[in-house]
């Protein structure tokens, strides 16, 4: 049933509820009774209303002051007439149609001090601008991120208004686990210190692959270990976070921050210079018009920024271009032509890496950011200073169920006017018999961002076990202080958790979920533990073939039913056919013991039961101190035994924001106490420097297969260093 939920809500029409205004009104500095109201539902489609929102500009500026007589709206390129008409302004608590200078942004100081008091809380009234800034890691190159985290700690810093809510959140890895919407610019620093480099990302560590003398297709990324069409991942996750945001009042707005939203792009599997390599396309211009359907209908606003900036499209010292020539001797015009083969190929992706932000932007409302190091996030903080809503009514040809286009003018001269492309012609009343009802647990299983009611935290490897075949093993760590316990008068302390487990595909889908209900009873001394380090639930779930999946898991206090949430991409190689590694599990010298709970294998039933938790390692914990050892585990699937046992060696690499800090190379592995070969299990020691600064950091684990078929699998995980 989840599978049906899901996908009908991505084809609910573009519909808000909505009430029908009064006639034409003047803007006027005292706002109307249904000021608020109006301002609430953005996009309405009803049988007495059509009413959307445009801004109007002269360079670069937003314009107020306007009336209904200086507007024309078109449906279909049809002219109706204005019948309600409203200006509201995100500078101050009242809708108002005098001109307004942008406050001025308060300035955190240079410290950042943590100690001080945080921002009252806004009230749900008043005026306020509400932005998502994601961070699509999966399409950010690690010179990009480190643009991007620049900019943003500038925006937060300078522009960044009291009245405004803000979110950053990244596509990849825990969607929504960075930071929920607020004005607490403390908390926004800390979510942005957090934005890595993803080391799925499809663009790579630079912007432009370097080229080699064997040249790779400038789309495909080589270093990138994850295997999946990447950007159909960033539009799922875009997805939820919209519908997500539709939750909100008023209009909202996202600012998209990419290297790479294409509108189709081209993974070119053989050599560039052969004119018959196949070419398979993808086409993501239907994925991209649903996304601009969906924010529309939740009031959101897409800005899209081209992260690129401007770029040396030449070649660079990075890059080895070949002078030889099969036929003999290298001419100056060969060079020449290879040159500017080099400039034309890179521009040329330049170009097609924007045009789906392009699309998102144009359709919504917004616009494109593009040629720029700085990103003009004060242009588009600038932009919405505030909005006009123009509606008119609609005749019975609008509720056709096809899509209309909008087109709105703007009489005066030397002004610029946007809105959005138009809807679909649905009645309130057909949107509805479409919507849903979700309960707390299931809203936060598909919502981007986390439910907080219960602290919680997810570590997730893939694993292969010879019973069950593929597994995402689990382990979920809650805040037991977030629980309720109940004393049940023998000396037991219990408390019942609800824990649900799904994975979505790279398409948003979900594939298949868990439902387990433990009832955990602890004595006295262990209660007391459990307060002051937390729980352990471990918990097992099966993948049937090879891809890119992401975990999300939700936890529910049956008796209080407050809930936590928290997700993880992980990707599942096939381990009977290609020589692959588990996922990596990390331990210290001074390793935390945590109570443990372990839930019913898949193959169980998943019922109620007592089960007392018993003292294990806390592999969800990644935090090391420098000068201390980082004790890795893997296992190896698929060694290659034809020549005996398998010859293998392990290359250990640190990095830091994408860049190497350490390395290690050639870590033989000792096979001959081993039971299985076709499952070697594996370890091994990294020693911390102490000169290592605090911060988040990735281990590298290279195993090289040095058989007759020469084989590597690689493998990553992310951790902290923390000050000794």
């Amino acid at each position: 049933m989840m599978n049906s939920r899901l996908y009908l809500a991505v084809l609910v029409c573009l519909t808000l509820a909505a009430t029908t205004l009064g006639q034409v009104q003047q803007p006027s500095p005292t706002p109307r009774p249904t000021a608020q109201e109006d301002k609430d539902d953005i996009v309405r489609i009803t049988t007495n209303l059509v009413q959307v929102d445009v801004v109007v500009t002269k360079n670069g500026k937003v314009v107020t002051g306007l009336t209904a007589d200086d507007f024309e709206i078109f449906e279909d390129g049809k002219r109706q007439t204005i019948t309600n008409f409203l200006y509201v302004s995100n500078l101050s608590n009242a809708s108002t149609a005098s001109s307004a200078a942008p406050a001025p942004a308060v300035t955190s100081p240079k410290s950042r001090n943590v100690s001080g008091p945080p921002p009252p809380p806004i009230e749900p009234n008043e005026a306020r601008r509400i932005m998502a800034l994601v961070i699509d890691d999966l399409g950010l190159s690690a010179d990009s991120i480190n643009q991007v985290r620049k900019q943003l700690r500038k925006f937060v810093d300078e522009q960044m208004q009291p009245n405004d809510l803000v979110a950053i959140i990244r596509t990849g890895a825990d969607i929504g686990a960075l930071q929920q919407f607020t004005n607490d610019k403390r908390l926004l620093h800390s979510t942005i210190t957090q934005a890595q480099w993803n080391v799925c990302s499809r663009v790579g560590p630079t912007v432009f692959q370097p080229i080699r003398p064997d040249p790779v297709p400038f789309t495909i990324n080589p270093n990138s270990t994850c295997g999946w069409d990447s950007v159909r991942s960033s539009l799922s996750s875009l997805r939820f976070i919209l519908q997500a945001m539709g939750e909100l009042p008023g209009r909202k707005s996202m600012v998209l921050f990419s290297d790479s939203i294409p509108r189709q792009e081209q993974d070119i599997m053989v050599r560039d210079d052969d004119p018959a390599s196949p070419v398979g396309e993808r086409d993501y211009y239907a994925l991209l018009q649903r996304l601009a359907e969906i924010a529309i209908r939740n009031s959101v606003v897409i800005y899209g920024v081209d992260t690129q900036g401007l770029q040396v499209a030449g070649p660079t010292a990075a890059d080895s271009i070949s002078n030889s020539n099969p036929r003999g001797g290298v001419t100056p015009q060969m060079i020449n032509d290879q040159l500017n083969a080099i400039r034309r190929a890179r521009m040329s992706e330049l170009i097609r890496r924007r045009e789906g932000a392009d699309v998102l932007s144009k359709d919504t409302g917004g616009f494109l950011v593009r040629n720029s190091n700085d990103f003009k996030l004060d242009q588009i903080m600038n932009d919405q200073q505030g909005y006009y809503l123009l509606g008119y009514r609609p005749t019975g040809e609008t509720f056709n169920r096809r899509f209309h286009h909008i087109s709105a003018k703007v009489k005066r001269s030397g002004l610029s006017i946007r809105t959005r492309k138009g809807f679909y012609g649905f009645t309130e009343d057909e949107a509805n018999r479409l919507r849903h009802e979700l309960s707390k647990t299931d809203a936060a299983l598909t919502s981007p961002f986390r439910a907080h009611d219960i602290a919680i935290d997810l570590a997730t490897i893939f694993a292969n076990d010879p019973a069950l075949g593929s597994v995402l093993r689990s382990f979920l760590f809650i805040d037991a202080k977030s629980l309720t316990f109940q004393d049940d008068g023998e000396g037991w302390h219990k408390v019942a958790v609800e824990m649900r487990g799904m994975i979505f595909g790279g398409n948003g889908r979900p594939l298949d979920e868990i439902v387990v209900t433990p009832i955990v009873r602890l004595r006295q001394s262990a209660y007391e533990q459990a307060l002051r380090d937390g729980l352990l639930l471990r918990f097992d779930m099966t993948v049937k073939r090879p891809g890119a999946y992401q975990l999300r898991v939700a936890a529910r206090d049956l008796v209080s039913s407050r809930v936590g949430s928290a997700g993880q991409f992980v990707t599942v190689p096939d381990p009977n056919r290609d020589f692959s590694m588990s996922g990596i599990v990390l331990s210290g010298a001074t390793e935390q013991k945590i109570l443990t709970i372990s839930a019913p294998a898949p193959s169980e039933k998943a019922t109620d039961a007592n089960v007392e938790a018993r003292l294990s390692p806390n592999p969800v914990s990644r935090k090391f101190r420098a000068g201390s050892n980082l004790v890795f585990g893997f296992v190896i699937y698929n060694a290659n035994t034809s020549d005996g046992q398998p010859q293998l060696t392990v290359d250990a690499k640190l990095f830091r924001e994408g860049k190497l800090v350490e390395s290690a190379d050639a870590l033989r592995v000792n096979v001959a106490n081993q039971r299985d070969l076709t499952r070697i299990s594996t370890s091994g020691v990294v020693y911390l420097k102490p000169e290592l600064q605090p911060g988040r950091y990735f281990l590298q684990l290279v195993t090289i297969d040095s058989g007759k078929k020469k084989n590597s699998a690689v493998q990553w995980i992310d951790f902290e260093i923390i000050k000794p």
